[in-house]
């Protein structure tokens, strides 16, 4: 495909627009540049921690203006899959606002009694007495459903565990694995073109990471590009069964595709 063909962009956050809440230079002038443009775009994120006005304020807060429906994640595509799968269902929640936010907006009622799903997110801090409730629904027959399958999150001090870690831990204790919503399911890639009426053929993915970004843009079916700005240097890209359609060492590299 060739690269002038892209009319539609998908992103991910950490790594390739922000690292350590602070913006990797070029952030800023390609999401002005795709904005003056009118390109459709979309952030994505694994972390099902904040809403979309939350996460608007975090970047704005490290200079990049991107509007909140230009942000799209597991939360919602968590959600947005629910909806469709049993509309107006229930769900035993483990997570915070953004995923809360994004189940209630779909119609679903949250319950601690008899769910229809036990719905897994991030959280700041897991509770042992809500992990063990939820073994227990698990047990007893709910449908068990995870927003991302990360093991571990980044913070300043080193790695925190995050939602897979946790989803291991209730799958050894009930026999039963979750399905995971998230990147690199290409089901979140293809919630996020559907919400800005794209086509794969057309989009091209940019991430940090190759076990996420790049797989699940891969089996989507979009052009992937790695930034080099992230967890991944040029020669551990390398080293996978599977390649990006193109390494740039930052997005800045881009703007000038963009017209």
């Amino acid at each position: 495909m060739s690269r002038h063909e892209i009319r539609s962009w998908l992103m991910d956050m950490d790594g390739v627009l922000v690292r350590d809440e602070l913006p990797i230079p070029g952030a800023d002038q390609f999401i002005a540049r795709l904005s003056e443009r009118g390109i459709p775009f979309l952030m994505l994120t694994n972390n099902s921690i904040y809403t979309r006005r939350d996460l608007a304020a975090r970047l704005r807060a490290s200079g990049l203006d991107v509007p909140e429906t230009s942000i799209w994640t597991s939360a919602l595509a968590t959600a947005r899959f629910l909806e469709n799968q049993r509309p107006q269902g229930s769900a035993f929640v483990i997570g915070e606002a953004g995923l809360t936010t994004a189940l209630h907006q779909a119609g679903y009622t949250l319950t601690e009694r008899d769910p229809d799903y036990v719905v897994l997110g991030e959280t700041r801090t897991y509770s042992f007495e809500r992990i063990t409730h939820a073994i227990r629904l698990v047990s007893a027959g709910a449908r068990f459903i995870a927003t991302n399958p990360d093991a571990t999150g980044p913070t300043p001090d080193g790695p925190l565990p995050a939602t897979g870690s946790v989803a291991a831990l209730i799958s050894r204790a009930t026999g039963v694995d979750p399905y995971f919503v998230g990147k690199p399911n290409p089901l979140m890639m293809r919630s996020a073109l559907n919400a800005i009426d794209a086509h794969s053929e057309t989009t091209a993915m940019i991430g940090d990471r190759m076990d996420t970004d790049i797989v699940a843009g891969l089996e989507a079916g979009l052009e992937t590009i790695l930034v080099l700005t992230g967890v991944t240097s040029r020669e551990e890209a390398h080293r996978h069964p599977y390649l990006p359609s193109r390494i740039v060492e930052s997005v800045a590299e881009l703007v000038d595709e963009l017209g």
